[in-house]
This record gives structure tokens, C-alpha cells and sequence, in this order.
């Protein structure tokens, strides 16, 4: 699971359906395989810029496409991943999950979310621990240059 997080786009393949969806654009339609191909790429981008691209027209698919929902909530769990954005990551990987209960791959992708969760949290806690300590030790520093 982890690969799968940490596929990147190569540029040409990105350049290849950047071109694609923007000559379809222009043209006054996309077909819903180009834009499909074109966000998979944007997801799997270096860039958060490109990955929340990616996230929209994944979402925009998802409105307009019914037929094809299970896979743009797989890839949505993948960007909001990616993204960090753990809890909407969850619930696009628990919105499979309803549709196809069984899949390995996205449970495993949900643990993995879920995990990654713990991770940020425990982070979290950790550094607010620490600016309490670090504020206690200035007050008390403090306290004791003016009893001198």
C-alpha cells in the first residue's frame, strides 16, 4: 500500500494527459476517460497544487459519472492521503468499503489511514506537550531571576 502512496507522476506522462484534457477543453468537451486520466496523474503529483487539482476533478467525475464511483473513491482516498487530509482520506476509503466490502486493497488502505492518524495525533499531542514544557520552564525561569 505504501507504493501506491508513493507513486509519483512522471512528467512526460503528466505532459501527455495535461495535453489531452486541455486540447478536449478547448475543443468544448472532455470525455470522462481523459479527465479520469488526467486526475490520476494530478493525484499522484509531487505537488499539493496538482494533487487537490486532481481531488476536484476526481469529485466533479464522481457527481457526473455514476458508473464509475468505486474508482473515484479509491483514487480520492489516495489524494486526500497523500495530502494528509487523513479524515476525508477515511471516509472516501469507507465509502468503498460500502459498496464493496471485501476489498483488500482498501481495507488495507484504511488501516494504513487509520494508522497514519494515530501517527499524526501522537505527533500532535507530543508537540503541544512540549511547547507546555518549554513555556513552564520559561515562566519558571522567570519566576526564579525575580526572587533574586
Amino acid at each position: 500500500m505504501e507504493e501506491i502512496l508513493n507513486d509519483s507522476v512522471v512528467a512526460v506522462e503528466l505532459e501527455k494527459f495535461e495535453k489531452k484534457y486541455n486540447q478536449e477543453r478547448m475543443e468544448g468537451a472532455v470525455s470522462t476517460t481523459t479527465q479520469f486520466e488526467y486526475a490520476y496523474c494530478m493525484v499522484r503529483s509531487d505537488f499539493a497544487s496538482d494533487m487537490k487539482t486532481g481531488l476536484v476533478l476526481l469529485e466533479d467525475l464522481f457527481v457526473r459519472h455514476p458508473e464509475g464511483r468505486r474508482d473515484y473513491l479509491y483514487y480520492m482516498a489516495i489524494g486526500h492521503t497523500r495530502l494528509k487530509e487523513y479524515s476525508e482520506a477515511l471516509k472516501h476509503a469507507q465509502a468503498f468499503l460500502e459498496i464493496e466490502p471485501n476489498n483488500q486493497q482498501v481495507i488495507a488502505l484504511e488501516e494504513l489511514i487509520k494508522k497514519r492518524m494515530d501517527v499524526e495525533g501522537l505527533k500532535g499531542v507530543a508537540k503541544a506537550t512540549g511547547a507546555v514544557l518549554v513555556f513552564g520552564g520559561i515562566v519558571g525561569l522567570g519566576l526564579a531571576l525575580l526572587k533574586k
